[in-house]
Parts: C-alpha cells; sequence; structure tokens
C-alpha cells in the first residue's frame, strides 16, 4: 500500500515539562516534581505523529542556529521526515515552551516562540514544491499567519485538502477559512473564532455553523471526553472517545490531527477518520510529554486492541 504524503507547515520547540502535584499560584513554589524535556511545538508534534503511524512526512519549519536547533533537525531525521525544508536562523533561537502539569493531567504552557516567528510567506513559496504533492497539509497557528495563509492557498489551488488546528486561537480572516477542508478546533477554540460560548454539544454545533458559513467546508470541535462533533454541509455526529486515564493532555491535539490526516490521506470515511483520530488522542494522553506520547503503528494496534 502507498504511503500517505503527508505536509506540514509549522512550529519547532524544545518542551521542558515539570509535572508536579499541582500548578503553582502567581508567587507560590511547589517542589518535588518530575521533570523531562523533549522536542516539541505544534507542527513537529504533527508530523511525528504523522510519521509514526506511516506516513511520509515533510516538515516546512524554521529553527535557530543554535543546539537545540541542530538535535531539532538530527530527531526528525531519526523520525524518518524529510527535513530539506527546516530552515535555519542566525538571528532567533530555537522556539522552547515552558510547561507544567498537575496531578490530572492539566497543564499550563508559556512558550518562546523564538525562529518559528521568524518564518515567511517566501519560505513557504519556495517549499511550495512540497505542498502541491501531498495528500494532505497540515497547519496550525504557531507560525506567522502570512505563512498559514500563503500555505493553505497553495494546497487550494493544487486541490490538496487542507486541516488547520486554530491553535493558539486568534481571529482568522474568511480568506484563510475559505480554503480549510478540515477546521479542528476544541472548545475554547471554536468559541473565540465563532463568537459562540461553546459549553455542551448544542453550543458546539452553533459555533460549528458559524464557522461553515464563512467557508469552511468541515468543522470538527474536539470536545475532550466526549469526543468529537463532526459538522458539514451533510453530517452533523459525535464520535465517542475512548475512555482513559489521563497523565499528560499535553499532545492529544496534535496526535488527534495527525492521526486525522493519515486517515483521510489513506482514503478513509470522514467519521471512520475521527475515530482512528480519538484513537491516538486517547493513547497520547496516557504518557507523559508532547512527542514521547505519541503512538507508533503497533503501540496503536495493540492499545486499540485494550480498549475497544
Amino acid at each position: 500500500m502507498k504511503k500517505p504524503r503527508i505536509a506540514v507547515v509549522g512550529s519547532v520547540n524544545v518542551d521542558m515539562v515539570v509535572k508536579s502535584e499541582r500548578i503553582p499560584a502567581p508567587g507560590e513554589t511547589v517542589t518535588g516534581g518530575q521533570f523531562v524535556m523533549a522536542a516539541g511545538g505544534k507542527g513537529a508534534n504533527q508530523a511525528v505523529a504523522a510519521a509514526r503511524l506511516g506516513a511520509e512526512v515533510v516538515l516546512i519549519a524554521k529553527v535557530g542556529q543554535d543546539m537545540f536547533g541542530q538535535q531539532s533537525i538530527d530527531n526528525y531525521k531519526r523520525e524518518g521526515i524529510d527535513t530539506s525544508y527546516v530552515m535555519r536562523d542566525p538571528q532567533n533561537a530555537t522556539g522552547v515552551a515552558l510547561i507544567m502539569v498537575d496531578r490530572n493531567g492539566e497543564n499550563s504552557i508559556s512558550v518562546a516562540s523564538g525562529a518559528n516567528h521568524a518564518l515567511t510567506a517566501a519560505e513557504i513559496d519556495a517549499a511550495a514544491e512540497a505542498i502541491r504533492a501531498a495528500d494532505v497539509l497540515m497547519l496550525q497557528l504557531e507560525v506567522p499567519l502570512e505563512c498559514v495563509l500563503r500555505a493553505a492557498q497553495l494546497a487550494a489551488e493544487a486541490e490538496v485538502p487542507v486541516i488547520l488546528n486554530p491553535a493558539p486561537a486568534v481571529p482568522l480572516p474568511d480568506e484563510l477559512l475559505s480554503n480549510v477542508s478540515y477546521l479542528t478546533p476544541n472548545e475554547s477554540e471554536a468559541s473565540l473564532l465563532a463568537g459562540v460560548t461553546v459549553t455542551d454539544e448544542s453550543s458546539a454545533r452553533a459555533a460549528a455553523r458559524q464557522l461553515l458559513s464563512r467557508g469552511v467546508r468541515c468543522v470538527i470541535i474536539t470536545l475532550g471526553a466526549k469526543g468529537a462533533l463532526v459538522i458539514d454541509q451533510r453530517r452533523d455526529v459525535l464520535v465517542p472517545a475512548y475512555k482513559v486515564e489521563a497523565k499528560d493532555t499535553t499532545a492529544a491535539g496534535d496526535a488527534f490531527n495527525g492521526g486525522l490526516a493519515c486517515a483521510l490521506a489513506r482514503g478513509m470515511a470522514l467519521e471512520d477518520a475521527v475515530r482512528e483520530a480519538n484513537l491516538v488522542g486517547a493513547f497520547s494522553v496516557t504518557r507523559l510529554g508532547a512527542q514521547p506520547s505519541l503512538p507508533t503503528v503497533e503501540e496503536l494496534r495493540q492499545f486499540a486492541a485494550a480498549v475497544r
């Protein structure tokens, strides 16, 4: 079977994670935590998720001319990712995320974006061939919006489906949304984008329909333990989540999007693809860290047998 080809435009970070009893309040120190340093960044997380699930992945990103930048590139090469379009920036450091995780797996994150915010639309144009050759393009919002706009435009012109994970959420122009095949916000992101406070399935549906009216072809709102709500012009369905004990939710959304991209690129029907994405997301929250939590094909197969 032909491997799905996935292009990812997005961020590369080094994640520094402390897991402790609780996330400190302002001015408070909480001791006794566990420290992990791992590769992260939403773009890189989604690229690794797809690569471990068997896709041919090309990552379009920017890192610094520093130790973390070289480590990142070496790491992605080991994952089998094409790093031909991972640029080095002599002026800005590689992005860093400081992540605090509490005993329930909830997290609080502060990011120094560094080289991620120096990515340019011209550099996206330089990678146009890789975008046009993909079966699916994955986008997030940790690089400049002009880069996301340009990548989506190139993909749409080549009839390549676009998955936009709108995180961290910012207001988005209709010019971008009209080129998005699948928009995958969580509840808070959907609330900001649609101007509708999402608190339950009903309000999630209202938000999704508002976003459809702005040109998105399909909206998939992730609702945590409830599952994922899938709405387009032909369907309105809640795909249930898998029940697991969460240790760390840091990369759950990235795992979900990587799983979704792989499933769609393989030609899986939408609801089945979302079910597969839910499975990948559920696996990821059972492990600490971002990229360390992403499953291989074999790990996912064993996990599926255990939870289904």
